[in-house]
């Protein structure tokens, strides 16, 4: 068993915020990726209802590009998930279907990356990603 600790934060080292991504949960009939959807976290929170306390994350969903890994990398593709007018799509979750973190690389293009891009910026800066199947064994297993 192990403890992963996952990030949520206005203002991380008076750099930026601080934002981490995870594995939710999504349709427990099938296996692997299509299992799962990547979403960012917000924001975490609790409410009570009836005297019970309900665990929550504020997410921005991404989609997922595609129906297997890209062909040259062997990692799948996601990109930011937007409504119809364009804004970002934001929901509310319970913390119990988080699976695990979710490592996003940019996919960068062929162009000179802005030295203006750090990491509290980039899910802002870069339109697609890949997630990294090799930056933990849960990982791999649930990317592969």
């Amino acid at each position: 068993m192990q403890t992963e600790y996952i990030h949520s934060c206005p203002m991380w080292r008076n750099e930026g915020p601080h934002m981490d991504c995870v594995f939710v949960g999504t349709d427990p009939e099938v296996s692997g990726m299509h299992a799962y959807s990547i979403v960012c976290i917000v924001a975490f929170f609790s409410f009570n209802y009836k005297g019970v306390t309900y665990p929550c994350a504020a997410i921005h969903w991404f989609d997922i590009i595609g129906n297997e890994p890209d062909d040259d990398m062997g990692m799948w593709m996601v990109c930011p998930s937007h409504q119809a007018n364009n804004s970002p799509l934001f929901d509310v979750i319970h913390l119990d279907t988080i699976y695990c973190v979710a490592h996003l690389i940019p996919i960068y293009g062929t162009c000179f990356i802005s030295p203006d891009i750090k990491s509290h910026n980039s899910y802002d800066a870069f339109c697609a990603f890949y997630v990294n199947k090799y930056a933990d064994h849960h990982t791999f297993e649930t990317a592969t």
